[in-house]
């Protein structure tokens, strides 16, 4: 069997936007697998045009080699837009090799070790009110973990202003309020989305009592390790850092440091299945538990419940499509797709990923690059989305 194809596809699904590639062989096996740079598909489509013609007429069950020669066939290597096309030709590549043996993916990794794959419910606000509300709904649905996305700079009138200690004051006054209707069987994390400080951080934790939240999301940013190494002492509450690391290069001081005590791996950022697995078995050496990013569409979530199935190291895996954000998984474009049973997806028994696209519909779609907002504080400088 030898590769025949590479063909990446730039969709509008919702509101966002996804790269879902597809792996062509001259079996008539194919593979789909997904880039996670959102909004910058452009330049991973660029990455796989110079990658297509290194892969095509090569064996696809070879995937380890194939992953090395991408990541290191090059004198600059790594960087999150050539990892990102890799990691979509991993999985695609995975894909390919379970359908072809007849197994699903996590067979290749070492079998499952659990039949179902718990899932945090993310819960997208702008003013008090949804936030008790929708965190309310999760609940009753059965959610037992819920993660929070503060919007309440959206709120006012100019959307586009974020002042951190408004910020803190307000969030901090909510998460009080808020872990008093739901009450303590809930486990409740917060995303804030790099838009902190250090400083601004410790003084947003020490404004709620001890419990009020049970882990904190990327507060700052998270380039230099030593800036999160010296919050790691101010701060007595786990964190989850991870969703942007391109490499289980990026991963290691904070796993080694034991300075996040949840990875936030993204499956479609890493490098693929393939990197995963190594960062799964790096964070279960030092007793940290993967919390997987998934804010993209099917291809993210079927990988990366197969990378669930097969470590020991599991939390949660991230699903955003809850309340009012089903968005990423239309039918129309993904007729095969995982299947949410309550809080958890079950681990699939049919061979490869388990996820298919309608090729057809996606070639009708004209693609519509999307922007993230810009923030900016009162004096006008730009500050982090």
């Amino acid at each position: 069997m030898k590769i025949t194809a590479v063909k990446p596809y730039p969709i509008n699904v919702g509101s966002g936007s996804q790269l879902v590639v597809k792996i062509e062989t001259d079996s008539g096996i194919y593979g789909w697998g997904a880039s996670g740079l959102s909004g910058r598909e452009y330049a991973v489509v660029g990455a796989l045009k110079h990658y297509g013609p290194l892969i095509i007429g090569r064996d696809p069950m070879q995937i380890g080699a194939i992953w090395q020669d991408l990541y290191r066939g090059q004198y600059f290597e790594g960087g999150r837009v050539l990892t990102a096309a890799i990691s979509a030709i991993d999985i695609a590549l995975h894909d390919i090799k379970g359908k072809a043996l007849g197994v699903p993916v996590y067979e290749l990794l070492g079998g499952k070790q659990r039949d179902f794959v718990p899932c945090f419910a993310s819960v997208r606000f702008s003013t008090f009110d949804a936030l008790i509300e929708q965190s309310k709904k999760m609940v009753n649905e059965g959610w037992d973990m819920i993660r929070l996305a503060p919007a309440e700079f959206e709120d006012q009138e100019d959307i586009t202003r974020f002042e951190p200690r408004e910020s803190i004051a307000k969030l901090s006054d909510w998460m009080i309020k808020l872990r008093k209707e739901i009450g303590y069987n809930v486990t409740v994390g917060l995303d804030y989305h790099s838009r902190l400080t250090a400083a601004e951080t410790y003084s947003f934790m020490k404004r709620m009592p001890e419990g009020t939240l049970d882990f904190i999301e990327e507060p700052i940013r998270d380039e230099n390790p030593g800036a999160y190494e010296s919050l790691r002492k101010m701060v007595d509450i786990p964190f989850a850092i991870g969703e942007e690391f391109s490499s289980k290069w990026q991963f290691l001081p904070f796993i080694e440091g034991n300075i996040t005590q949840y990875a936030r791996i993204d499956v479609c950022n890493v490098g693929g299945i393939t990197e995963a697995m190594k960062v799964s078995a790096m964070a279960e050496a030092h007793y940290i538990d993967l919390m997987p990013h998934n804010p993209l569409g099917p291809i993210c979530t079927a990988a990366t419940i197969h990378v669930a199935a097969a470590s020991p190291n599991f939390s949660w895996l991230e699903e955003v499509n809850t309340g009012a954000h089903v968005t990423t998984n239309d039918p129309k474009f993904f007729p095969v797709q995982p299947k949410l049973d309550g809080a958890r997806y079950p681990v699939p028994k049919v061979p490869g990923l388990g996820v298919d696209v309608d090729e057809t519909f996606i070639l009708k779609k004209e693609f519509v690059p999307v922007e993230i907002p810009r923030l900016r504080r009162n004096d006008g400088s730009l500050t982090n989305w």
